[in-house]
């Protein structure tokens, strides 16, 4: 392979990552996206360590995370790939939009908005490149209190 071969292998994998929540798509996108197990840190939005998880587990707390959401839209950009033999490490921006249902808003914005950035981590396996660690690291969040609310 090639590094513009591999560049582009990881890069379409932010594509189909984003999938996974916003078209729901939690059957068949998950093994295309993530080693099993891998590691997920979203520490900074949700306060929790980072976790190794087996692929299963994590799809099954997926579809429970995006279950209150009406929509969601992630934009993932301004992608920096290094690949070092089997091994690479992706740095990319986002800005991820979750819409909640209107009465969960109490006639306040429905939409919950993280921007910052993806620092991901990626294998090659015998099916592809996959993530072997997905972070994020949100440096602005709006409307945070929406997901106490869902969620109570």
């Amino acid at each position: 392979m090639t590094f513009e071969a591999d560049r582009a292998e990881i890069i379409e994998l932010f594509g189909r990552y984003a999938d996974i929540a916003d078209t729901k798509n939690f059957d068949q996108l998950p093994p295309l996206v993530h080693a099993d197990p891998f590691t997920m840190d979203f520490e900074s939005v949700t306060g929790m360590p980072p976790l190794e998880t087996p692929l299963p587990d994590y799809v099954a707390a997926l579809r429970g995370s995006f279950e209150p959401f009406v929509a969601t839209y992630h934009s993932i950009t301004g992608h920096v790939v290094t690949v070092n033999g089997d091994h690479a490490t992706a740095r990319a921006h986002v800005r991820a939009e979750h819409w909640f249902p209107d009465e969960a808003a109490g006639g306040g914005s429905n939409r919950w908005l993280v921007v910052g950035f993806y620092d991901n981590e990626a294998v090659r396996t015998g099916h592809g490149w996959r993530f072997s660690k997905v972070k994020l690291t949100a440096a602005y969040q709006e409307n945070t209190h929406l997901l106490a609310e869902a969620t109570t």
